[in-house]
């Protein structure tokens, strides 16, 4: 076991520790929680603190865990680091703690503080998307990659009011992958959270002042929403690079439709390119990144989001896909494709407009 090392104190008095791999929030008195944690989980007033775990992505076989499962983990784990085993909150995460985000918003008297440790390279997903598995009588499996939130709130709030809290916390999360345009892996969309994510909110009953409103309107879920969204934007760019710059590239926004390199590849190959493999993915990977394509790529994988969610139909889909490229591209040979699946046509079409560009780059350098 390493040191602890102090790594913040909030307005309240709580204090946030790193030790090895885990965060650690002391509560300098008592709290009222709420939370999804498998240990001790649920609303609870008598903790005295919470945590947050990192496993690392190869040891998530529960019967390899030390104490034989989840639960015999937990346990071990809260005797590893000295805390009481009946009166402490804690979540697992594949996340690591050093790339945990730590945001606190705050107006006037009032305090909020978002503790947060994120990745959803592996399974982002939308809620809605179909599941990857069916638990029963408590069987289940760990995923890699997990959005955890401990939520610090320097306020006296009512049950009902903290279980507001997280209602707005979890929508401040699914607004920063939303922002970050961060792709489900299991559909088209875009990813609302993973599927293992996990929340505790805490309130500080000690606190003078009371708030019996956590939602949008009010300035307690404006600043959960700030603090939230900060946080999670961070921990995830911390964690696995998931940021603005990285997904300003054409190639990355086509992956949430399940288009990659070969599809363009195949592409170029029909229409007659004339280019060896490696020489077009090298023109193809550096004009991935303008910033016009990337527009025109996000404009029509938008379109494509309104037809599946069944706000366009198809032909107000193809039309405006068609008027897009031909905009953005003037060169490009765009077909009417009446009648045509949109998604497959529009990818198609954006794919052709690009090897159009690339074709005409070619042409320019030779003598």
């Amino acid at each position: 076991m390493g040191g602890i090392l102090l790594i913040y104190e909030t307005s309240s008095g709580e204090k946030i520790y790193r030790r090895d791999d885990s965060i650690i929030v002391y509560f300098p008195g008592p709290r009222r929680v709420v939370s999804t944690a498998r240990l001790n989980g649920g609303y609870r007033e008598d903790l005295q603190a919470v945590f947050n775990h990192h496993i690392p992505p190869g040891d998530h076989k529960p019967a390899d865990l030390p104490g034989g499962s989840v639960e015999g983990y937990l346990e071990y784990l809260t005797g590893r680091l000295n805390l009481p085993y009946r009166h402490t909150a804690g979540l697992l995460t594949a996340a690591r703690m050093e790339n945990a985000s730590i945001k606190t918003a705050d107006y006037r008297e009032l305090a909020v503080t978002a503790v947060v440790t994120g990745g959803v390279e592996v399974n982002g997903g939308r809620a809605g998307d179909p599941a990857r598995h069916y638990e029963l009588d408590g069987q289940w499996t760990f995923v890699g990659g997990t959005i955890n939130i401990i939520l610090l709130i320097d306020g006296n709030l009512p049950p009902h009011t903290l279980v507001r809290a997280i209602v707005t916390a979890t929508e401040a999360k699914a607004a920063a992958l939303q922002e970050l345009v961060a792709p489900s892996r299991y559909s088209h969309g875009i990813a609302t959270g993973s599927g293992t994510d996990q929340i505790i909110a805490v309130s500080n009953v000690q606190c003078r002042h009371s708030f019996t409103d956590a939602g949008k309107h009010s300035k307690l879920g404006e600043l959960i929403g700030r603090a939230v969204k900060v946080a999670v934007k961070e921990a995830l760019d911390k964690q696995t690079g998931l940021n603005p710059l990285r997904q300003c590239n054409f190639l990355v926004r086509l992956e949430r439709y399940v288009i990659g390199l070969d599809d363009f590849w195949r592409l170029a190959q029909s229409d007659g390119i004339g280019l060896p493999r490696e020489l077009y993915l090298e023109r193809l990977r550096r004009l991935a990144t303008d910033e016009r394509l990337v527009a025109l790529a996000a404009t029509l994988l938008h379109l494509l989001d309104e037809y599946e969610w069944g706000l366009l139909s198809g032909g107000a889909t193809l039309e405006a896909g068609r008027n897009f490229i031909r905009a953005y591209v003037p060169s490009a040979a765009v077909d009417e494709g009446k009648g045509s699946e949109p998604v497959n046509y529009l990818i198609k079409m954006f794919i052709r407009a690009v090897n159009e560009i690339i074709t005409k780059q070619e042409k320019a350098f030779l003598p």
